[in-house]
């Protein structure tokens, strides 16, 4: 809080006073991170376009975020810090993750109905979309591929929503 209250020119005693903890402050940090986020991820669900389109949509956007310099960081942090803070990581899932997986899992649910997509769990169904497109988060965590370009994203998510398709088209 100190190192907060430097950089920004303030106080401890301002920072306590909007944030009783350091739990509030980085879900303050997180919802701030995330809105803009998850808006995008939104719009990317809207209805009235077929389905693998609105998934490579999501995918695309999602990708985008994900291997960000600034999503990356925040990642290694919470991974690293976790073990200590174990609240960490349970404020990061209930503001970012968990949020992303009911919205895919409320559209996919709306695609089975409609028999674009085979009936399953949609919670499930939305996890294991998520993690094929994050494979290209760990390769830039490891330091095994350099900063993608848009093209390269781009055919990782249809690689991805390709897979998908397989396993859940009607």
């Amino acid at each position: 809080m100190s190192t907060i209250a430097g950089r920004l020119g303030g106080s401890k005693g301002t920072l306590w006073a909007y944030f009783p903890s350091k739990e509030d402050l980085f879900a303050a940090v997180l919802d701030d991170l995330t809105v803009n986020f998850r808006d995008n991820l939104e719009d990317a669900l809207r209805p009235g376009r077929d389905c693998r389109t609105t998934l490579s949509d999501f995918a695309e956007r999602f990708l985008h975020k994900i291997v960000d310099p600034h999503i990356l960081g925040m990642h290694r942090l919470i991974v690293g810090e976790g073990g200590r803070f174990p609240e960490i990581g349970r404020i990061f899932y209930e503001r970012g993750p968990k949020q992303v997986v009911e919205r895919l899992s409320n559209y996919l649910h709306e695609r089975m109905e409609a028999g674009d997509l085979r009936a399953d769990d949609p919670q499930h169904a939305a996890r294991n979309l998520i993690q094929l497109t994050q494979v290209a988060q760990s390769l830039r965590l490891w330091g095994v591929m350099d900063t993608p370009t848009p093209e390269m994203l781009q055919a990782h998510a249809a690689d991805a929503v390709g897979v998908f398709m397989r396993a859940y088209a009607a």
